[in-house]
């Protein structure tokens, strides 16, 4: 069985491109940087590092990339490995290693991302209006206005 599930953030904004032929199909390609908790056996604390994943998206999970994800965002990620290689133009041999991803799912809230240290200086984010997540009612509003009770 190969399947993987990985949570992590991306280090920049998916790479987004489109196939040729008949049925145009969109491939993004970003990489998940995942925790690794390790222990330090010199001092005997629990170093954490990261390992740096690439991740490639097909078709409808390819557009929602495109769409909804951008460096830092905290994603869950399930698919499977699969290994290749390539000659490279100085004629080395390069092997590769990827999650052809299969499911893609937010790790967290919007409100948590847009609290975070992670948004990106090219998309600032737009500041809640409550800290809670709710949105405040303006004064005036009456409550037989609203759609729920």
């Amino acid at each position: 069985m190969n399947k993987v599930i990985l949570m992590g953030r991306l280090t920049r904004d998916p790479e987004i491109r489109y196939s040729q032929g008949e049925r145009s199909m969109a491939i993004a390609r970003f990489t998940l940087a995942v925790d690794r908790r390790r222990r330090n056996s010199d001092n005997g604390n629990n170093d954490q590092t990261a390992d740096f994943i690439t991740c490639v998206a097909f078709d409808r999970q390819a557009e929602f990339a495109e769409k909804y994800l951008h460096q830092g965002t905290k994603m869950l990620v399930t698919g499977r490995i699969q290994t290749g290689s390539y000659t490279n133009k100085d004629g080395q041999r390069v092997y590769t290693t990827e999650v052809m991803v299969e499911e893609l799912e937010f790790a967290e809230s919007k409100a948590s991302s847009e609290n975070s240290n992670y948004s990106s200086p090219s998309r600032p984010m737009p500041s809640a209006a409550a800290g809670d997540g709710f949105m405040n009612i303006p004064d005036g509003v009456e409550d037989e206005g609203l759609p729920f009770n």
